[in-house]
This record gives C-alpha cells, sequence and structure tokens, in this order.
C-alpha cells in the first residue's frame, strides 16, 4: 500500500492504472476505522483492480460548537489496518494544503439536506458534498463506496454526482452492527460503560418500527410513538429525531402505502455524543 499526502502526487500515481482502462475503487472515510469502513474497502478491491482511501477529518462538516478537534484518530491503528486488507493506496492530505487559506467554494444539494439531520446541523451537508466533489476531483475513481448507516449522506452524494454529471457509480453497504446490534461508528468510542449498555435500544426500537410495518400498520406516527417507547429504555439518551421518510426523497410519509420504500431514521445523543442509525423498509 502507498501511503500519499498530497494530490498531485495521487493524481500522478493513478494516472497509468487509468490509462490501461483498471477500474479504480474509492473510500472516503474520517479515519478511527472499524470493521464498517472495513468492510467497504473488501467490496471496493472485490469490484475494482485497485482501491483508493482517503483519512481525512473535514473541518468543513463541523458546526462551531461540534467535535472536530475532539474527533478521534489514530493513523498508525488506521494505516496498519489498511496494510492487512490491502488497500492499494491511501490518501491522507494535510488539512493546511487540502483546503487553502483562500478557499470560498461550497457545493449544496438543497432538498436532500434539510430534513433529518440538516434540521440540527444546518451546515453539515454542504459540507459533505463539498468535500467529497473535491476528493472525487483528485481521485476520479470508477466507484465510490459509502455506508448506510450514512444513509442521507449516500442520497446526497448519489444526487451530486447525477446532477453534476460525475461519471462514478455510487455505492451503498449495509450496515455493520456489534453483536448487540449497535450500528459500528467511530463515535462509539465515546461512549461510557453505561450509555454503551444502553445505545442497543437504538436498533431494537428501529425493529420494532420495521415490525408494526410488517405486521400491516400503516399510521407513520403511531410506529414512530412505538419507536419512542423501546427508546425511553435508555434514561441517559436524550432524542434529536425519530422520522420515517420516502427513501428517495426524504421527505416524511405519512402512510405506508403502494410498497414504496421507505426509511426509520433516528437520531440520539448520549451527552455530547450523537449516534444516528437507520433500517429501511418496504410500506404494505
Amino acid at each position: 500500500m502507498k501511503v500519499i499526502r498530497h494530490p498531485r502526487e495521487l493524481r500522478n500515481a493513478l494516472r497509468s492504472l487509468k490509462k490501461k482502462g483498471r477500474a479504480i475503487g474509492f473510500v472516503p472515510t474520517m479515519g478511527c476505522l472499524h470493521e464498517g469502513h472495513l468492510s467497504l474497502v473488501r467490496r471496493s478491491k472485490n469490484e475494482n483492480r485497485a482501491t483508493v482511501v482517503s483519512i481525512f477529518v473535514n473541518p468543513l462538516q463541523f458546526g462551531p460548537r461540534e467535535d472536530f478537534w475532539r474527533y478521534p484518530r489514530d493513523a498508525a491503528r488506521d494505516t496498519e489496518l489498511l496494510r492487512k486488507e490491502k488497500a492499494d493506496f491511501l490518501f491522507m492530505p494535510p488539512l493546511r494544503e487540502f483546503y487553502s487559506a483562500d478557499f470560498q467554494t461550497s457545493v449544496t444539494v438543497k432538498n436532500l439536506s434539510r430534513p433529518l439531520c440538516g434540521i440540527s446541523r444546518p451546515t453539515h451537508f454542504a459540507g459533505v458534498a463539498t468535500v467529497v466533489l473535491k476528493l472525487l476531483n483528485i481521485v476520479a475513481p470508477d466507484a465510490i463506496y459509502l455506508g448506510q448507516k450514512d444513509y442521507q449522506q449516500f442520497r446526497i452524494v448519489e444526487q451530486m454526482a447525477k446532477d453534476l454529471d460525475f461519471p462514478v457509480r455510487v455505492r451503498m453497504s449495509p450496515i455493520v452492527r456489534e453483536s448487540d446490534g449497535l450500528a459500528m461508528s467511530s463515535r462509539n468510542v465515546w461512549l461510557s460503560r453505561l450509555e454503551r449498555r444502553e445505545a442497543p435500544f437504538l436498533y431494537r426500537a428501529l425493529q420494532k418500527g420495521a415490525e408494526l410495518a410488517k405486521a400491516g400498520m400503516e399510521d407513520t406516527v403511531k410506529i414512530k410513538k412505538a419507536i419512542r417507547e423501546v427508546l425511553k429504555n435508555a434514561p441517559h439518551l436524550k432524542i434529536d429525531y425519530v422520522e420515517i421518510v420516502d427513501a428517495e426523497t426524504l421527505e416524511p410519509v405519512v402512510k405506508l402505502k403502494n410498497r414504496r420504500k421507505v426509511l426509520i431514521a433516528l437520531a440520539v445523543f448520549f451527552g455530547k455524543t450523537r449516534l444516528i442509525d437507520n433500517l429501511l423498509i418496504t410500506g404494505s
């Protein structure tokens, strides 16, 4: 695996592969890697001749009161994990080089950025779209791999690539969970022992919602109420949102019908630690 820090060097390294028509897969991350990230790397390796993984904690997607400087970082551990997975290139650009002092461009995917996490984090997805587009311009991959846990992010990247005619396939892989159902996340390391014991109620709550939908309940207000009741089993948890939305548009769904695909999504806080999770289901 070749570790590269400068965009020009990465472009040069990939140029010969592209001239030979070799397919390139790309996995963007912010580091503190876990099995969810590594599953994306494995999928990319299975589907492409070369895989590029980036590690870059992007300041543009953190609000002024959020955890940019606190975000977990362990470059040595991450590098070793990627070596074991036989990634071909690791791109770790320095912050000052990635964003110049006079950087002033932003990319916004308007409608998809507004609901769900966009309500409490209004600048977040502009930061996500901007950094991903910048990385896509540097790597120019054939496919980019994202996890379902950040489903709204996946849809935004997918829409952005479509709108801007970027020639990349946007691939989503399933959520990877701990044995008790908790979705793997870099932020899980911040949970106290007590919070970690309560955190699996996120998945149990989502499962309750899916069970009710499968049983024929169409009223999403009732389903969301049942989800909130399950979350009450975690007294140290504070709900940010519980929503049921159209999987394509992310617009609220009032009735589950016509077998449309919907997303049951939630976000919670344990102290300052914010966790998200979701399930994709098909309406009755």
